[in-house]
Formats: structure tokens, C-alpha cells, sequence
């Protein structure tokens, strides 16, 4: 599965795990969402190799994802804009690694791959980077979930897999805080749920007097603590869903992702975007609905077997991937209030079975 021709035999895992200095990279350098789903490779690499150096490049919005992951030596964190490029190539060159994973494949992670210098250089062979990789991996991206597609790179060299879960551990200093945001937002006797209203594009955001109104169905059916989750420039956002419901609800006070991620923990539900949120709170465990329109949620859905997600069925234009549309987000903008909580209703019942 996932390999394109023959991969040389010394690129293999039975010839990799025998080398007593293995030095392995994954880089991955965006988005947080998709960071923390390439986060799934590295307990399966340090099962595969416990003695390895593995290390992990990604770009400083996403550091949070990667810094305390138990499976990593090193985090290399690239402030894109700022550092010099050709000194990150040199540093990669000097640090001789033997194999290399682009969990990314655009053009400069496939440069990057190539500056190694890595014996083992594997990744997707997209238009105009296949020089770089000499481990090339057939892509499933369109038939499988993301996670699954970052985790075909080591089937290719038969690197077994035996963790299927994403890895964002949360130290106890993010912990403290946000239990006083959850303790205060409880003033009822049901859950506490999350909303996310955010998304990187306009047409995977569900309205805003949408959610407002999912908010007060879930006060008024479940007597839920609703918390509105919003992240840099989105705080507007957030007041407008809470000036809009009826019954109110809690905001919480500026948090990094760490922080974000132990808000989820404590929540009992999160409701969501497709957008990072959806995916930090799925890692921790949170059970998660995701809102879907032009992304597929088959590739990028929730992934906890305590979630799920809805959208609106029946339409030719859905999972268009589209940043922009011309028909007026219909996916989105004709959604039901009362779908998205019929959806909650089906997974609440199912997490606590």
C-alpha cells in the first residue's frame, strides 16, 4: 500500500532499523490543524526505532503543537518571513540526516528534503518535486483521512503501525488557567459545550446567528454551559454570537494553543468549524462535531471515535474545496439550526454509550 514502483530493499524498514546512528526529520510546516494530523507519524517512528534522533520542522504558528511531544528529540521551528532560508538548508545539511519524510511536498519542503542530503528522502510525487524524493509514495489523499495519508509514508517502507491516535499532550501550567474558565462558565446543571465559529476560509464558516441559535437550543434541550472559542481577530465574532443568544454565554480570555487545547479537555462537547479547534479538541479527546460544506469530512473529519460531524446532503457542489463561492456558500449558509443539533444529539448519545 502506497508505494509507487519498488522501493530499494535499504530503504526499507528491516534495513533502517539496524542502523545504530538513525537520524530521522519529519517536516510538516503548516496549518495547526494539519500539524497536529501529521502528529500521528511520530509515535509510530519512536516505536519503530526507540533509539533514533527524531526530529520535527515546522513553522512557529504551530510550535505548540509539536514542543512537548514525548516522541520527538527536537522541534526545529521556522518563523516563516524572518529566518534566513538558505541558513535553514545549511542546518538540515549539517545535522546528516539519514531519512527524511515531507509530510507537505510543495516546492520548498521538497528543497529542503533534498538539502539534507538524507540516504532515504520520501515523499508524494507531486508535479515538479519528484526529483527530491527517491522513496516516492503513491497519494490516497482523495480517498482517505488525512491522518491515514501522512501514515502511508512509512507503510511505504514497511515501518509498522501501531498508534493511531494524534499527540498533543498538555502541560500542566495551560491546565490551571482554563479550569477557572470552565468553573465560571458553569451556571447550569448540564454540559459544557464548545463553539467554534472560526475557519482560515470564508466558506467553511458556518453564520454567525447560526450558531447563536444552536447555542440557545442547547441551553434550552440539554441546560448546557456554552463557551464561544475565538482566536486572533475573530473576538468580534464571538461577541456577536453572544450579544445574539438569549440565554448568553461565556468567552474565554486570549489563549495560546496549549491553553486552547486544555479549554477543550475540560469541556464535555465541541461543536465546530472545520478549522484547528476541531482538531485539537479531537486529539484530547473531546467529543466533536464538525460543520462541513466544501471540505470533505471523509479526508479531514474529526478523528476520535467519540465524534462526528454533519453537513448539508444532497447538493453537487459539496467537498468542492473552494476557497470562494459563486452560488453564495449555500453548504453553509442553508445549513439548519436544527440538523447541526439533531447531529450533536445522535453523537452525545453515542459518547455515552
Amino acid at each position: 500500500m502506497g508505494r509507487t514502483g519498488l522501493i530499494r530493499e535499504e530503504h526499507r524498514y528491516p534495513a533502517l532499523r539496524v542502523r545504530p546512528d538513525l537520524s530521522i526529520l519529519v517536516i510538516k510546516p503548516r496549518a495547526i490543524g494539519d500539524v497536529l494530523l501529521s502528529s500521528i507519524v511520530t509515535p509510530n517512528l519512536r516505536s519503530a526505532f526507540p533509539n533514533a534522533r527524531i526530529d520535527f520542522l515546522t513553522e512557529k504558528p504551530a510550535a505548540d503543537i509539536i514542543h512537548d511531544n514525548p516522541y520527538i528529540d527536537d522541534a526545529i521551528i521556522v518563523q516563516p518571513g524572518s529566518d534566513s532560508y538558505l541558513r535553514l538548508l545549511r542546518q538540515l545539511r549539517r545535522r546528516k540526516y539519514h531519512l527524511v519524510f515531507d509530510l507537505f511536498c510543495n516546492p520548498r519542503t521538497a528543497q529542503m528534503t533534498y538539502a539534507t542530503g538524507a540516504s532515504v528522502r520520501v515523499g508524494y510525487p507531486f508535479r515538479g518535486r519528484a526529483w527530491a524524493y527517491n522513496a516516492q509514495v503513491n497519494t490516497r489523499a482523495d480517498r482517505v483521512h488525512n491522518t491515514q495519508f501522512n501514515l502511508d509514508t512509512l507503510r511505504a517502507l514497511d515501518i509498522p503501525i501501531e498508534h493511531d491516535h494524534l499527540v498533543f499532550p498538555l502541560p500542566a501550567d495551560a491546565m490551571e488557567p482554563m479550569q477557572h474558565v470552565v468553573r465560571d462558565a458553569r451556571k447550569l446543571d448540564g454540559p459544557v459545550i464548545a463553539l467554534n465559529p472560526s475557519g482560515t476560509w470564508s466558506t467553511k464558516r458556518w453564520g454567525l446567528d447560526s450558531f447563536a441559535a444552536l447555542g440557545d437550543a442547547l441551553v434550552e434541550k440539554f441546560a448546557a454551559n456554552v463557551i464561544v472559542l475565538w482566536g486572533p481577530g475573530e473576538r468580534g465574532d464571538a461577541e456577536r454570537i453572544q450579544s445574539v443568544m438569549k440565554h448568553g454565554a461565556t468567552l474565554p480570555p486570549p489563549t495560546t494553543i496549549r491553553e486552547s487545547g486544555a479549554l477543550l479537555k475540560l469541556c464535555d462537547f465541541m461543536i465546530s468549524n472545520d478549522a484547528g479547534p476541531m482538531h485539537i479538541a479531537t486529539a484530547v479527546g473531546t467529543p466533536t462535531l464538525g460543520i462541513f460544506g466544501p471540505t470533505n469530512p471523509h479526508l479531514q473529519g474529526p478523528w476520535n471515535e467519540r465524534s462526528s460531524w454533519v453537513r448539508l446532503e444532497g447538493l453537487d457542489c459539496l467537498a468542492c474545496n473552494l476557497t470562494s463561492c459563486d452560488i453564495g456558500n449555500i453548504c453553509m449558509r442553508d445549513l439548519p439550526v436544527d440538523r447541526v443539533l439533531n447531529a450533536f444529539e445522535s453523537m452525545r448519545r453515542k459518547a455515552a454509550s
